[in-house]
Order: C-alpha cells, then sequence, then structure tokens
C-alpha cells in the first residue's frame, strides 16, 4: 500500500546511518527471496497563505495531462483545466469564490463560519478549486479532479440547510490518494495498467461521505507505493507525472502519498487521506510540513484499498493542523466486517479523538518521553542542521514541564531484515486477490502487471521494475520461511517499543510515548535512468511502528537545509491502540511551538 524510498546514503556523507544498513538489508533480503505550461504564474508569485488574486481563470493553454514517452517526468495532468472549468460553469450560475486564507483556517473555523452564515461549503470547495486552477500545475499534487465535486458541496449545503451537519467534516474538501477507491474515478495506484479500474468507494471513502466530506478528487502518489524498484523517485508515477515538494518545486516531496502531502501543504484540499506500509504517511507528511497520522493497524478499514501487505497496511489523515487530523480519524475509525484487523481491536479501546479539538487532550506537562537517540553511524550521516531541529523539539518538550530521557530501540536490523523478507510475497499475494476481483480491462495477478509495464512506453522510463520481479521470483506469502520472517518482525518491533515504553519494574518511571526525529529533508528530484541515480534518502524512524502495527503522528519541529527552508518533523509513537493520546501528544507539542510556515513554492531554494 504504501512505502517510502529506500534508504541510500547521501553523496558524501559517509558512513550510511543505521537505518540505511536496515533498508539496504531489506532490498538484499527482496532480491534473496524474490513543467509549467504556457501562460500559467510564475511559482514565486503564488502564496498559500494569500487569498485569490483573480477570479479569471489563466490563459487559455494547452494543459499537461500526464507523462508521456516524449516527457515522462511531466508534472501537471489535467486537474487544474478541469478545476477552471467546473469554476467557469458554476460562476455563469452566480456561484462567488470567497477571498479565505486556506492555509491558516481550521475545520473548526470553517464549520463556524458556515454555521454563521458567513460561508458555504459550495464557495468552501470553489476556493480549493481555485487553488487547484492556479497552483497544481506547479506541484502536481491531484492526479484526478471528481467533477462532481460542487455538485457534493451543495447536497452538503442542503443537508445542512435541512437537517443540521452530519458532523465536522461536513462540507470540508478531501483528497484522497489514488489507491484508495472512489466511485467514478479510476483507482490507479499510479499506474498505467490500472486506468481502466473503476473501482467503487473503498469504506473509508464511504465512511468520509456519510459524515457529509466533499471528495474533491485523488492524490497522485509514488506508483505502486514505491515498491516496484529499489530505485524509484518518491512523488513519481505513470498516470500522475512527478509531484514535487511545494516548500522547492526542484524537490523531492517523499512518499508513498506524495500528492497527499504536498496537496495538503500547498492547501489544495482541507485534509488528505494517505496510506502506509513504512513510512508512507508519516515521511511525506514530514517533508511537506504537514502533520501525518498512521493509525494503528485495524483502526480505520482497507477495503477498496489497493494493498501492498495487509500485514502493514493502514490509511490515515495528512493535514495541516492537528486538529484537522483529529477530526478525520473521528470520521475514519471503524469496525469493518470485511477487514478482520479492525475486529482485533479489544473492547474498551479509547477512540475519543474528538476531545482533542476541545481541549480534552493529553498534557505535556507532566508526560514522559523518550526521545530515541541516533547512534554515531546515523550521525554522522545526518547534516548537523537536522539533528539540531531535533535537539530544539527534545528542549522544547521539557520547557513545556515533560520529562525527556534518551532511549535506544533494541534489534532494529532484525526488524528491518524479516520485514524485506517478508513484503514481496505479501505484496504478490494481497496485489493479485484485490486484481483477480477487479471487472474491465486490467492486469489480473503481478505476474500481468510486469508484462504490462514491459510494454508501455512510460512505465519503465525512469526507472525499473526490479522489486515486482524478485516478488514474482520469491518464496509463497504462505511458506514456512516468509510466515516465520513476518511473526519474527512483528514480535521484535513490537516488543522493541513496548519494553522502551516500560521503563522499570513500577509504574512510575513509564513512558508515555516515544518521539522521534521522522526523517531528513527532501533531496533533489533526479531518475535512475536519466540521472544515474534517484534522490538520496538517508534516514527514517518509521519502521518500529510500522511493522508492530502501533500508532504514529509526525508534527512539524522547524527547518533545515538550504536557507534553513526544508521541513523537519518529529513523530510521537506509543503503544497499540493509544492513537488518542499519540495524537493528542503531537497536537500538544504543534500548540506548543507553532513552527509551521506556509510553502512559497520557490523554483529552488540555497
Amino acid at each position: 500500500m504504501s512505502r517510502h524510498t529506500p534508504v541510500r546514503p547521501r553523496p558524501g556523507a559517509g558512513a550510511s546511518a543505521r537505518a540505511g544498513a536496515r533498508r539496504t538489508a531489506l532490498v538484499a533480503a527482496l532480491a534473496g527471496v524474490l513543467v509549467l505550461p504556457p501562460g500559467a504564474a510564475l511559482a514565486a508569485d503564488l502564496d498559500p497563505a494569500a487569498p485569490p488574486a483573480s477570479d479569471a481563470p489563466p490563459a487559455a493553454a494547452p494543459a499537461p495531462s500526464g507523462p508521456t514517452a516524449q516527457d515522462p517526468a511531466a508534472t501537471g495532468t489535467a486537474a487544474p483545466r478541469d478545476a477552471a472549468a467546473l469554476l467557469t460553469a458554476a460562476q455563469a450560475e452566480g456561484l462567488q469564490v470567497p477571498s479565505l486564507d486556506l492555509d491558516a483556517l481550521t475545520i473548526p473555523e470553517l464549520q463556524s463560519r458556515i454555521g454563521a452564515g458567513e460561508l458555504t461549503a459550495a464557495g468552501l470547495t470553489a476556493a480549493y478549486l481555485q487553488r487547484i486552477r492556479d497552483v497544481d500545475p506547479q506541484v502536481g499534487a491531484v492526479l484526478a479532479l471528481d467533477p462532481t465535486a460542487l455538485d457534493q458541496a451543495r447536497a452538503s449545503d442542503a443537508h445542512r440547510a435541512a437537517h443540521g451537519a452530519r458532523g465536522p467534516l461536513e462540507g470540508v474538501p478531501v483528497l484522497l490518494k489514488d489507491n484508495i477507491g472512489s466511485a467514478g474515478l479510476p483507482t490507479t495506484a499510479g499506474s498505467r495498467a490500472l486506468r481502466g479500474n473503476l473501482a467503487p468507494d473503498a469504506s473509508l471513502t464511504a465512511q468520509l461521505r456519510a459524515a457529509g466530506a466533499v471528495v474533491i478528487g485523488k492524490a497522485n502518489l509514488s506508483e505502486w507505493a514505491n515498491f516496484r524498484s529499489t530505485s524509484s523517485t518518491s512523488g513519481w508515477s505513470g498516470v500522475g507525472g512527478q509531484t514535487r515538494n511545494p516548500y522547492a518545486l526542484d524537490r523531492d516531496p517523499c512518499g508513498s502519498s506524495s500528492g497527499s502531502g504536498a496537496g495538503v501543504a500547498a492547501s489544495l484540499a482541507q485534509v488528505a487521506v494517505g496510506t502506509e506500509t513504512d513510512g508512507s504517511v508519516v515521511c511525506p507528511a514530514a517533508t511537506n510540513g504537514v502533520v501525518g497520522v498512521k493509525p494503528t493497524l485495524g483502526m480505520v478499514s482497507r477495503t477498496g484499498v489497493v494493498p501492498l501487505s495487509l500485514e502493514q497496511d493502514t490509511a490515515g489523515p495528512m493535514a495541516r493542523h492537528a486538529v484537522d487530523a483529529a477530526l478525520a480519524m473521528e470520521a475514519l475509525d471503524a469496525a469493518d466486517p470485511a477487514d478482520p484487523a479492525t475486529l482485533e481491536r479489544p473492547g474498551g479501546v479509547d477512540t475519543s479523538f474528538g476531545r482533542l479539538v476541545e481541549g480534552n487532550g493529553p498534557s505535556l506537562d507532566g508526560a514522559r518521553f523518550g526521545y530515541w537517540v541516533l547512534d554515531a553511524e546515523q550521525s554522522a550521516a545526518v547534516d548537523d542542521d537536522v539533528e539540531a531541529v531535533y535537539a530544539a523539539a527534545v528542549e522544547q518538550l521539557r520547557r513545556a514541564g515533560a520529562a525527556a530521557v534518551p532511549v535506544e530501540l533494541p534489534d532494529q536490523e532484525a526488524v528491518g531484515a524479516g520485514e524485506g523478507l517478508a513484503l514481496g510475497p505479501e505484496f504478490a499475494r494481497d496485489i493479485g486477490t484485490y486484481l483477480a476481483g477487479r471487472p474491465g480491462e486490467v492486469p489480473d495477478d503481478l505476474a500481468a502487471l510486469v508484462a504490462a509495464n514491459a510494454a508501455d512506453p512510460v512505465e519503465l522510463a525512469l526507472f525499473g521494475q526490479e522489486t515486482f520481479e524478485a516478488a514474482l521470483a520469491g518464496p509463497a506469502a504462505g511458506s514456512a520461511q516468509v510466515a516465520a520472517a513476518r511473526e519474527e518482525a512483528r514480535r521484535l518491533a513490537r516488543a522493541s517499543i513496548d519494553s522502551v515504553l516500560a521503563q522499570g519494574p513500577g509504574a512510575d518511571d513509564d513512558l508515555d510515548a516515544v518521539v522521534a526525529l521522522t526523517g531528513t529533508p527532501p533531496d533533489l528530484l533526479s531518475y535512475q535512468n536519466t540521472d544515474g541515480e534517484p534522490p538520496a534518502f538517508t534516514y527514517a524512524s518509521s519502521t518500529p511502528a510500522a511493522v508492530a502495527g502501533y500508532p504514529a503522528v509526525t508534527v512539524p519541529a522547524g527547518y533545515a537545509g538550504p536557507s534553513a527552508a526544508l521541513p523537519v518533523g518529529v513523530t510521537f509513537f506509543g503503544a497499540r491502540w493509544d492513537d488518542v493520546d499519540v495524537l493528542g501528544y503531537a497536537a500538544a507539542f504543534e500548540a506548543e511551538t507553532q513552527v509551521r510556515r506556509a510553502p512559497t513554492l520557490p523554483a529552488t531554494v540555497g
């Protein structure tokens, strides 16, 4: 479902970090078993915090519609053109596009304005369509626009007028990663082979609609959740082209929920939903300067989501504000008889995400955190200014009244090796099951996908599909070798977190959560087949919570890199089913620090 770019040492960084070694082992294990359109505004002139400059669409120009054989790395799809057409038709019928500071507004603030008659869901949706029209040609976050978006918004307004709001997401535009089913739109996982996959609503999509949300469109992603190749470039797909980081358009947006992260960062939706197998919510959230929630496995249904491995896959919200992520979790949290993982939740689990909005979340004052220290190799690989952001975040926790003690999580190399051995066979099994149930002109298994890619003029233009091929050649997911690797990786990952949270024999010194540097700032975009290597990826802390199936939330912590312009996040992770408190601590940190600033879409930085 979603795996971030494999770790590679940054050029010139010397010895790779332990995280790099883990991912190198993962790759080895897998192998063993297995552009701006004419007339568009300059990016430097577009500030996501500013109100729309004009209701008039840009001058007519040929609109990009995704990558081609001639330009496989193109940025932008037909979504901005489609947004312009929707706006033109709506304005001809009298709809006024309101002037809103979309970056700063939270869902509670929007609901207050709508409740006071100062705003409508249709007006809010129109404001986001205008942002997509004006900004997305540079960012390339929106793979496809839902043509019914304004109709959904008008229906929301009518429901509110007749019956009241169904909940806090009433009329709120939401962007879905394009491996999540949404009726009326293809669900492609970024693959040109799945352009005919007209899947119905995923369970989580149906829940969002039942809550009154407006599904504004589908977000681009790293194709096949960054699992097709060990040399993939995050944010690229054969359908959606290259998504770019709104803090520097020549930078990697991380992945695989690349468009979800970049889209909410650039104010193209109020909330987005991404998916994660290992790092694919928290990495693009941190890299694009937003909040990202990876829930406990089983908190959110996966039914109708294109899988990577059902042993780790989960969906989760991404938002500019922690309060918005909490409200999205309130809508997404549900049991689903079709997804056995959601039925494992014991009785009495706290799912009161709404209390975080009401100011009743956990306090930093008096909390106890373990901060995961970088070892010598990791510290040598991670730039000093990034470490300084992390150290400042730990100190801010202390100034807020929390205790913060250094910790190390044991057995991470073994966790990564077991995960790496299992994921390929599990993908072959789970994608085969998904494809076998799809009608229409789509491949019916992994072997057919490999053949379709090989015959396509775009798919292999920038990097290969060696991970797919290794998965085909390896053992079956049900083999004793793979089953044992999965069980041991999960056991070690859970023990590594549980043992650190339980600091001693009594409860007095137990930890409430672990805090970690989410990752390093994004590298410059590049491609294996044209530049000789993909973007470097130096460090990540996502694996323990991902393999354990435990909750993790990343939140902006500061900026580093050239001109101190690139976002850096910290991740809070905790015990299984402790999602509300983990998100609550992240929200409290956000409120304490207030470090996030809106991106201005510079062409480059430094």
